[in-house]
């Protein structure tokens, strides 16, 4: 067995080793100009011209300060290419995926599935996401380099209903003073009258705008309809998601319902009220345990109605009186698809040519212009998806900022690794049956 072991102490037994490694990485980036770090590797285990590990002395160790600083730089390297291709973790801030996904999850999300993106921004503060510790709106990155969006084989495409993580599609330009609020919805409302400074705002790229989480309705080519709350994919109705949640109002005949009841169906302190009329989020497990209470004597799905004058939904066009339980049809945009396009349908697909798809896009004169060539036509460059929160009444999602390109995808959860309530304290925050939870 130690003969065995001997084999790998041999320093060609280690070149071609790591050399295998590296090629069917290199195989995976799909850039040949890497293969030139063989000639590193090959100097590394067998040539040793160049002292590539400088601080360690002439039998590879280090010693003292510079053993720390050794085990520090490797340490971040190896989390750093983790996170960059394979797994990231995650954490849970908003109930818009409730009872799926709670606040205080914290999730390991897998980046193969889906093929991992090469960053848009390679220089940056290691294990930081767009922020620098400590600062409010210092950037964590710079962009003296920027790559265009490229993703590497993964395993399989985005399926409908998978739960995903991708970049927030209208995070690209973010209010210094509010970085939670969406710019364009502020824009609509308070700020359509406001002159813009550039001390007011921040524009990030793709790779550093905020992460989200939501359920995948809809693919690439599919149409997506919401009738009475319940969605319709390509005219079936969409299958049954046990955590999916509705807001409810619920009278009783004075008498309040437990604080015993609110635990055993796990229904937050946020989500509670005291008072006689509840108006609240429920799976349908919960509903039917508080239609049989014996002080409730009503309960009822609220319902949204539209409001022309709201242009709060997208396509954010008035001729559109969509609410969020009555919704659509919308067609996803589809990569090689072909449209035609007229100042009807504009709205639905302004976004994605002007920006996500970086074309000029200009009206003059009731016709349509993009790179200063007339058109009617366009054909997509990249596939689109259509994301909605279980907590359908308490999301915002595809409903209020439109489709998500495919190079804002991010990954799949897999699992929860640890969850703390936040409205609970130390010992009881924690969470046991969610620990090491399979996200479905």
């Amino acid at each position: 067995m130690k003969k065995y072991f001997n084999i790998f102490k041999n320093k060609w037994m280690k070149f071609g080793t790591v050399s295998f490694l590296y090629i069917l990485f290199v195989i995976w980036l799909r850039s040949p100009l890497w293969f030139a770090g063989l000639a590193v590797i090959y100097d590394i285990y067998i040539s040793k011209k160049v002292k590539w590990i400088f601080w360690k002395d002439k039998n590879g160790e280090a010693k003292g300060l510079r053993g720390w600083i050794d085990a520090i730089i490797f340490a971040v390297i190896a989390v750093t290419f983790i996170r960059m291709f394979f797994v990231e973790a995650y954490t849970i801030p908003t109930g818009s995926m409730e009872k799926s996904l709670l606040i205080g999850d914290y999730l390991f999300v897998d980046k193969v599935t889906y093929g991992p993106r090469i960053p848009n921004t390679p220089l940056s503060f290691p294990l930081v996401h767009n922020i620098l510790p400590f600062t409010q709106i210092t950037k964590s990155y710079l962009e003296w380099i920027k790559f265009d969006y490229k993703r590497l084989a993964g395993l399989r495409n985005i399926k409908r209903d998978d739960i995903v993580v991708f970049n927030f599609p209208h995070g690209d330009t973010v209010l210094i003073g509010n970085p939670s609020r969406d710019f364009y919805e502020w824009r609509r409302k308070e700020g359509k009258n406001y002159k813009l400074k550039k001390s007011d705002y921040t524009v990030r790229p793709v790779d550093k705008k905020d992460h989200y989480v939501k359920r995948c309705i809809a693919i690439p080519g599919d149409t997506v309809k919401i009738t009475d709350g319940d969605v319709y994919v390509n005219g079936e109705k969409q299958k049954e998601i046990p955590k999916k949640q509705y807001n409810y109002r619920i009278q009783t005949d004075g008498k309040p319902i437990s604080k015993k009841t609110w635990d055993e169906m796990d229904i937050s302190i946020s989500d509670r009220r005291k008072a006689d009329v509840y108006g609240f989020p429920l799976t349908g497990e919960n509903f039917e345990k508080i239609k049989k209470l014996p002080n409730t004597v009503n309960i009822e799905r609220i319902k949204n109605y539209p409001d022309p004058s709201a242009n709060e939904l997208f396509p954010f066009d008035k001729k559109y009186n969509w609410d969020i339980d009555n919704y659509g049809p919308v067609w996803i945009p589809k990569k090689g698809t072909t449209i035609e396009l007229t100042l009807d349908n504009l709205p639905f697909y302004k976004r994605i040519i002007d920006i996500y798809e970086n074309n000029d896009l200009k009206i003059k004169d009731d016709e349509i212009f993009i790179n200063g060539e007339k058109t009617n036509t366009y054909t997509f460059k990249m596939d689109y998806y259509w994301m909605m929160g279980d907590n359908r009444h308490n999301s915002l999602d595809s409903r209020y900022w439109g489709y998500v390109p495919e190079d804002h995808i991010v990954g799949r959860p897999m699992f929860v690794w640890f969850s703390s309530d936040p409205e609970k304290s130390f010992p009881k925050n924690i969470r046991w049956n969610r620990l090491f939870r399979r996200i479905k």
